[in-house]
């Protein structure tokens, strides 16, 4: 399936709600993106308000990618780095693609539209992300590109008994 992607698309309600649908059925499938089963888009609503107010800020960026029919299908966040001394490196936030899309090549699509985003951005040499660790998310990064820089041991609880390490990667844009 082909995605169009848009960075910095017009955020209506319609966007909106379909980003939080994608969002709800991406947790509730497992994805690493924050929360973990089970989710109601109302449960997602208040962190993907944040993100929206970062966007309205100036402090985030969104590429979307929609399929044939119009449907929000894919997504991620950009995020400057408010340091003084990291402004020349984004983060990559809630990379989502829809479960019925991953594994043919949704998910790689998004990245390369990530990094070619990224590189229309004055400054920015380079895209920093987290990943949880345990679901082999580190090695589809790699097969971006992304090259992983660290990892600190069980940093991430998803449940009690259940905890995961958190995964630096980062991919230079030159």
């Amino acid at each position: 399936m082909t995605l169009t992607f848009t960075f910095d698309p017009v955020v209506d309600p319609a966007l909106r709600d379909g980003i939080a649908e994608l969002w709800t059925e991406v947790s509730n499938a497992g994805g690493a993106v924050g929360f973990v089963p089970p989710v109601t888009i109302e449960d997602i609503r208040p962190e993907l308000v944040k993100h929206l107010v970062a966007m309205a800020e100036g402090r985030h960026r969104l590429l979307v990618g929609h399929d044939a029919d119009g449907n929000v299908a894919a997504a991620a966040f950009l995020a400057f780095n408010q340091h003084r001394l990291m402004k020349h490196w984004a983060y990559a936030y809630t990379v989502m693609v829809r479960p019925d899309l991953q594994g043919r090549g949704a998910g790689r699509a998004l990245m390369a539209a990530l990094a070619d985003a990224a590189r229309t951005l004055d400054g920015i040499e380079a895209i920093r992300l987290g990943c949880r660790g345990g679901l082999g998310l580190e090695h589809f990064y790699a097969a971006c590109g992304y090259k992983e820089v660290g990892r600190v041991p069980d940093a991430i609880r998803v449940a009690p008994g259940d905890d995961r390490d958190d995964i630096t990667m980062l991919l230079p844009l030159h």
